[in-house]
């Protein structure tokens, strides 16, 4: 949000981007007439919920709410796909309770073996062409590569979901990734989503919706646009959806040769209502941010080690004869059929060099069914590569072919976090397909060109830009509280206001606000939480706040771990509101859950820490500033003093009254055990 005195500046409110027209489809309990925009909180009904191995967690929440039925059980979808090499007693026993509580329920399940849970929900036409579908899983962005809005969610969301049908959502700043030129040869979708983690690894989008635009995007395969929408969780978005195009459409008329019809999901009706009632953004639609990225200054690219925002081209990193100990082609981001046939045009005639171990796993059994009949799997398995069932297995330290200390690994999956695939002590990198599968076949990280003898083409240098527009603001004006005004219901605070207490500093994670010690104590009373409250992060936190206060704090606030407790931690210490510069989302949903209220408002921080920045240093500082929320104009207005001059005065997002429901009943569990006694 850009800083402006919204009571003298009048413009035009933009349309909808493609982000706010699904969301629009999908929210429930708007008031009558309202548009829906980014900063808005909203009640969401998804057209489906996916949860895969925690399933069973989430029932159990769902049984705790005191549900015997789920709301629809058309809704919702059980896969198992992430331990399903662990034959252990424990986790088959696991996986027989969720397989029973779909057989109760009614809900559709897929066993393990069957596939990954994000491609099933694209293979059966679950996630579909501008519906809105959630999954409690981070990867659930894949689901834009087929123009989808795919969003992750947490496991209160999901249980709520599976009682009441629906959950909330803040609709999040929305960037547009303009992907200009024509790709060259040899270059895949993977080499453009690693290079846009690489070249854009400020937190550029962290926390945004993307829509990815381009004047040749139609030229894009659609495994390349859901392997580019997997991976922008590791850039920081919260989705990353591509248009409806002519390449989508055929693609979907393909589908209705494959699949079995009729097709409850996908079928020759639904496509053609997706041809009759296509939408798009609007031509005057805002956007945040507007990055480009020039495909044609693309070479392949290579990412880490252990680090998805460390972008080497592969010229410059097989320079380097980096010997590998394992490769694999396996996980939801590049293991469908055009992955495995591309990895078996690298490998056939060749052999998997001595000393490594080449994994392969398809996303899908039907996939490898696939696979089988092209041949190109057969000739995976004749170069010496190692089936594994389809699923997750080692892109996320399960199972078989795990990297040993002091091994190096290169995989086509979407994490090389540091000790995510095995020993912290290993280095993982991250690549397309054809140079997992050339660098299997040489012994190092290397492309197709050197298994004959070639050369590694040149990297060229990334083209690139970003702009942030100035944003467009409502023709009425803010200071006179004369807007259309938001609806705040009986027991809700039509405003909120405190003193600022700045924390500042960014990353600020769930360890330091609740340490981590008291994580799995179940019986730490509410005194104990408040006492402890931010104590990793500055020791004096406790003696200069007080109750009533609002943190103010910088960016990424609350990101790691998906304790609640770094919410519950707060509202302990009797304050009602935290503003950062932006919020780590896990932090954000367990907030709303627990009825912690949060507000981001880059401007105020920017604001304070020029303000100090001559000052001594200081943790946590007392402002003197005071901040006022009111919810029906939905505006903030900071002053110098209770009754000072006016610092900073902006709008926000408005909080409608479902999510005020949510904050009254105290959080989300409150809430669904009060539809079930409605």
């Amino acid at each position: 949000m850009s800083r402006r005195n919204f009571s003298t500046t009048v413009c035009k409110l933009a349309g909808q981007n493609l982000t706010e027209k699904i969301v629009q489809r999908y929210a429930v309990g708007l008031p009558k007439g309202k548009i829906v925009k980014s900063g808005d909180y909203v009640s969401i009904k998804p057209a489906h919920c996916m949860s895969h191995d925690n399933s069973w967690p989430v029932a159990l929440k769902f049984k705790g709410l005191g549900y015997k039925n789920v709301k629809d059980n058309r809704q919702i979808v059980n896969t198992l796909d992430h331990d399903v090499q662990n034959k252990s007693e424990k986790n088959l026993e696991k996986y027989h309770n969720i397989e029973n509580f779909a057989k109760e329920q009614g809900i559709d399940f897929y066993p393990a073996g069957r596939g990954i849970g994000h491609q099933i929900m694209i293979e059966e036409g679950y996630a579909f062409p501008l519906n809105l579908t959630v999954a409690s899983d981070s990867h659930s962005n894949t689901y834009g590569g087929i123009g989808a809005l795919g969003t992750p969610i947490v496991r209160t969301d999901a249980a709520s979901i599976w009682a009441t049908g629906q959950t909330w959502w803040q609709i999040p700043p929305v960037a547009k990734v303009e992907l200009k030129g024509r790709l060259p040869k040899g270059v895949s979708g993977k080499d453009v989503i690693v290079a846009l983690c690489g070249a854009f690894n400020n937190d550029e989008v962290l926390n945004h919706a993307i829509e990815f635009t381009g004047d040749h995007l139609d030229e894009l395969s659609i495994d390349y646009r859901l392997t580019i929408a997997n991976m922008t969780t590791e850039w920081g978005a919260l989705s990353g959806v591509f248009p409806v195009d002519e390449t989508l459409i055929n693609w979907y008329k393909e589908r209705l040769q494959v699949l079995p019809q009729p097709h409850p999901r996908v079928n020759e009706q639904t496509v053609q209502n997706l041809i009759d009632n296509s939408v798009s953004a609007d031509s005057d639609a805002y956007y945040a941010k507007h990055l480009t990225l020039d495909l044609s200054s693309l070479s392949p690219y290579v990412s880490g080690p252990n680090s998805v925002k460390i972008s080497t081209s592969l010229a410059d990193l097989s320079k380097q004869n980096l010997k590998i100990n394992k490769a694999y082609l396996v996980s939801c981001t590049n293991s469908r059929l055009s992955d495995i046939k591309a990895a078996a045009e690298v490998i056939k005639g060749h052999k998997v060099a001595p000393g490594v171990e080449f994994y392969i796993a398809a996303a899908s059994s039907n996939v490898q069914k696939d696979a089988e009949h092209d041949g190109a799997w057969n000739a995976l398995l004749e170069a010496g590569a190692i089936p594994l069932p389809a699923g997750c297995g080692p892109c996320i330290g399960l199972g078989a072919g795990l990297l040993k200390e002091g091994e190096i690994g290169i995989s086509a999956t979407n994490r090389n976090f540091k000790g995510r695939m095995g020993s912290k002590d290993a280095l993982a990198y991250l690549a397309s397909p054809e140079l997992v599968a050339a660098s299997a076949v040489l012994g190092k990280i290397g492309g197709p060109e050197e298994i004959g003898g070639g050369p590694v083409h040149g990297a060229h240098g990334i083209v690139k830009s970003i702009d942030i527009p100035e944003k467009p603001v409502s023709d009425e004006s803010v200071s006179s509280g004369e807007t259309a005004g938001v609806e705040v219901l009986e027991g809700f605070p039509r405003s909120i206001e405190g003193e600022l207490v700045l924390c500042d500093a960014d990353n600020i994670n769930t360890d330091g606000i609740y340490p981590g010690k008291y994580t799995y104590q179940d019986d730490v009373p509410r005194e104990k939480m408040a006492q402890v409250c931010m104590e990793n992060y500055d020791s004096e936190f406790g003696a200069k706040t007080k109750a009533g206060d609002i943190i103010v704090s910088g960016y990424n606030f609350g990101t790691g771990s998906s304790r609640e407790q770094a919410a519950t931690a707060i509202l302990a210490r009797d304050m009602k509101l935290v503003v950062a510069g932006s919020f780590g989302n896990i932090f954000s949903r367990n907030s709303i859950n627990n009825a912690l209220l949060t507000l981001e408002i880059p401007d105020l921080i920017n604001t304070l820490r020029e303000k100090y920045k001559d000052a001594p240093k200081e943790l946590t500082r007392r402002t003197g500033w005071f901040l006022k929320w009111d919810v029906t104009s939905a505006t903030v207005t900071v002053r110098d003093g209770p009754e000072g001059d006016i610092v900073l005065q902006q709008k926000v997002g408005e909080l409608g009254t479902n999510l005020q429901e949510i904050i009254i009943k105290g959080g989300l569990e409150g809430w669904v055990r009060a539809q079930l006694n409605e």
